[in-house]
């Protein structure tokens, strides 16, 4: 498959230590795996400023592990206006965040933002924080990211056929 230019997608949560560096590593591992690393530019934040330059929470990192990924070199950064005008897809975890963005993109234009389970084939809706919970929430976090990165790599792959 030829693709033009590089596509470019930004995963967006709260504070950008748990759920979206959890859904770049997943997606980067995706992608690599498909082959199209030099095709498609990940990235990922928060729309929150609480952890700005930290690594992701040690639990997504272990989680993540356990799985093959690692996301232990990810910095946490905080959403930008300009991220509007960069992005192909800017994927946001759920329904206040995607709020928050939306805001941005009301009075800046750009890629509108969309959630990020809406490629999945869950009947979910929104990725759950799981900031305050145990294992499992991270498990299922986990768990939801893979399924929606297939569908989002499949639409990336229509739309650039």
């Amino acid at each position: 498959m030829t693709m033009r230019k590089p596509v470019s997608v930004l995963f967006v949560c709260l504070g950008n230590i748990c759920r979206s560096p959890s859904a770049e590593g997943v997606f980067r591992r995706a992608v690599r795996e498909a082959g199209l690393d030099e095709m498609i530019e990940i990235d990922s934040c928060g729309t929150g400023d609480w952890h700005i330059g930290k690594a992701p929470d040690d639990r997504a990192q272990q989680k993540a592990r356990q799985r093959g990924i690692d996301i232990s070199g990810l910095i946490a950064r905080q959403f930008r206006a300009s991220d509007l005008e960069c992005f192909d897809y800017i994927l946001v975890m759920d329904r206040q965040n995607l709020a928050d963005v939306r805001e941005f993109w009301r009075q800046n234009g750009g890629t509108e933002p969309e959630l990020f389970l809406s490629y999945g084939r869950s009947e979910l809706e929104e990725v759950p924080d799981p900031y305050y919970g145990g294992d499992k929430g991270f498990e299922t976090v986990l768990d939801l990211i893979e399924d929606a990165s297939e569908g989002l790599l499949d639409a990336i792959r229509r739309r650039q056929a």
